[in-house]
């Protein structure tokens, strides 16, 4: 794992560096003072969010955190394209010599994907899903409504938390599940802006229930679970709870705890004449929900790559890495998250709240 982080990181510079080259070259006609302010600009851009990151829970100001971490996360996918689109040009440019100015083509292309992901993260979609099993529920049918990976904390604030409560309340939830990844990289800035006083809104009559998530343990599960719990949401770990509907959630302590319980463990403390639904962040053990005869896997962790073409990768590291699928005996939904991680954009995926309807 350390190997594969190092690779990650020297990729990383190594895309700064290309950038930052082709960069300097368009702007040899400008004085020298000004090219050494836009290096030093360029640089700290290209690092802010390793900085957030690394001083985070208060080693910085809270404002200065933050403008770190929005500088340095819009920089991820800035970079992305620019590096993406500028190789293009550049290859273009040796088969066809007239095409000059590739940098300004590269931006422009950059810039308008940023606004159309900006404006899609900001709509998210809402999925409806309704799932038949033979099992009994009370009343016949239950509302549920799922979440994944908020990521609260200086990308998605109080105030974005507040449209996605009123997106939950129009669905008219018999109850509410989140799939893991509520907190992003800190508690800190949830405790400042008391962010988590929102969930008070929430209607849902059988309750609010939280599976943790990596994130959680990247912030300090302990800090997390005791803040959470003085709000109404109720943390499963490794832990089965049966609504008054009959349906029972099960829900798994994240695989970044290598001591979790395993499955079948758990599934000795449910009724298997009564429904079950497994909540379980990171989407590996799909198969094993099936093949214990579980009815509804739920995961999210994957936020379907974010933006093209990181879709392709999580396509190919996970069985099932966004939507719904029906396994041989399991219905399974892996969720692209209601919020996202670091740059506000989402390109080739989309942000979503999950309604399924089980009867």
């Amino acid at each position: 794992m350390m190997w594969a982080w190092l690779a990650m990181l020297l990729v990383y510079l190594g895309s700064n560096g290309y950038l930052y080259w082709r960069l300097l070259q368009e702007l040899a006609w400008m004085p020298l003072s000004l090219r050494i302010t836009f290096t030093l600009l360029f640089w700290i851009a290209s690092l802010s969010l390793f900085i957030a990151i690394g001083l985070r829970d208060g080693a910085l100001p809270s404002w200065l955190s933050h403008a770190l971490f929005a500088v340095g996360s819009v920089w991820l996918v800035f970079m992305l394209y620019m590096v993406l689109s500028l190789a293009l040009f550049d290859i273009l440019h040796h088969f066809i010599p007239s095409l000059q100015h590739g940098v300004w083509y590269a931006l422009a292309i950059t810039s308008a994907l940023m606004i159309y992901g900006y404006i899609n993260y900001r709509m998210p979609r809402t999925e409806h899903l309704t799932i038949d099993i033979d099992k009994p529920i009370e009343g016949g049918t239950c509302r549920m409504v799922a979440i994944s990976d908020v990521h609260l904390g200086y990308g998605t604030d109080r105030e974005d938390l507040a449209r996605y409560v009123d997106m939950i309340n129009s669905q008219n939830p018999d109850v509410v599940v989140i799939v893991g990844d509520l907190i992003d990289n800190s508690i800190a800035p949830v405790i400042e802006g008391d962010m988590l006083e929102e969930m008070r809104r929430i209607n849902a009559p059988e309750g609010i229930y939280m599976v943790p998530g990596n994130h959680e343990y990247i912030s300090g599960i302990t800090h997390c679970v005791e803040h959470i719990a003085q709000s109404p949401i109720v943390v499963l770990r490794d832990s089965v709870v049966t609504l008054r509907s009959g349906i029972q959630l099960v829900g798994r302590d994240d695989r970044f705890n290598k001591r979790r319980k395993p499955l079948d463990s758990l599934l000795m403390n449910a009724n298997s004449k009564l429904p079950t639904v497994v909540l379980d962040h990171q989407p590996y053990d799909i198969a094993t929900s099936d093949r214990l005869r579980v009815d509804i896997h739920l995961s999210g962790h994957t936020h379907r790559g974010q933006v093209w073409p990181l879709n392709w990768a999580t396509d190919i590291m996970y069985d099932q890495s966004h939507g719904y699928r029906k396994w041989s005996h399991t219905h399974a939904y892996v969720s692209s998250g209601l919020s996202l991680w670091g740059p506000p954009f989402r390109i080739g995926s989309n942000s979503e709240l999950v309604v399924i309807d089980i009867k």
